[in-house]
């Protein structure tokens, strides 16, 4: 993997992590989650006339992530209602890459080398070390949470194979956003019609923001995987849990237990090893 993307990857990461903070950050979680959709998909719109159309064969892809990641946005809400944000994100993230790597190697043609396999299994395990380090959650919410698993690998292999026959990254990624968004926001409106009119000027800032940070990270991640192999980028995505530990001592004041702290040791390393050939 070239340095360059190996490091617009480790940002998008941080960039993740942001948006998740915005959404636990929330009174209403799951109202959070879609609220960060929304405006992904209101920025979508105002830049989509600007760009060219992917190529018809990546649309279908398109279609079937938007409708995954429907689902994606309102089992992020679900979990963190059910459970702590320190055990469900890690299981959530960490998980995922097992499976995007055994499609991938199986099915996709990507065949790990050394150092990819050897990291992928440091970052995954280590994200799973984060998450046996965390206070006990519920049980709801490491349900939740694997079940999302299965879901983040599911729009990640499709959108890996759309994007590459998309030959516009951005539009692509724009149209996922937009057409996620949109079926989002109209059951918002049904579920919750003042969750919209309760933003005011103090609180408007989370979602916007989150939007923004949600749309720009997964762009770069998608444009990856246009340079690097799909199962590589998908885990190192899931440094995110790196930016998460910070954000979740600095911003919510969990302890740091020494468990997390070794795990999080095995992700940097699982990170550099991925650079080994």
């Amino acid at each position: 993997m070239p340095f360059s993307v190996f490091a617009i990857v480790l940002f998008a990461a941080a960039l993740h992590a942001g948006w998740n903070a915005a959404v636990k950050l929330g009174s209403d979680k799951t109202a959070a989650s879609i609220l960060v959709a929304a405006s992904a998909a209101a920025i979508a719109a105002a830049v989509l006339p600007f760009l060219s159309l992917p190529q018809a064969p990546s649309w279908p892809f398109i279609a079937a992530s938007a409708l995954i990641h429907v689902a994606y946005f309102l089992l992020v809400g679900r979990a963190y209602h059910a459970g702590d944000m320190g055990q469900t994100y890690p299981l959530m993230r960490g998980t995922a890459p097992l499976v995007v790597a055994f499609v991938g190697t199986l099915f996709l043609g990507e065949p790990l080398t050394e150092g990819g396999a050897v990291g992928i299994f440091l970052i995954c395990f280590g994200v799973l070390g984060m998450a046996l380090g965390s206070r006990r959650g519920q049980a709801r919410g490491i349900a939740y949470a694997l079940v999302n698993a299965l879901v983040i690998a599911s729009y990640t292999l499709v959108d890996g194979l759309g994007v590459r026959n998309s030959g516009a990254p951005a539009a692509y990624t724009l149209w996922v956003f937009l057409l996620t968004g949109l079926p989002l926001g109209a059951y918002m409106a049904v579920r919750s019609r003042g969750a919209f009119k309760d933003q005011t000027v103090a609180t408007l800032w989370r979602p916007l923001l989150g939007g923004a940070a949600s749309l720009l990270s997964y762009s770069l991640v998608l444009w990856a995987m246009t340079q690097a192999s799909i199962p590589l980028v998908a885990a190192l995505r899931e440094t995110a849990i790196l930016f998460g530990a910070a954000i979740s001592i600095l911003v919510f004041k969990e302890n740091a237990r020494p468990i997390r702290m070794a795990a999080a040791c095995m992700i940097a390393a699982g990170a550099t090893a991925m650079r080994v050939k």
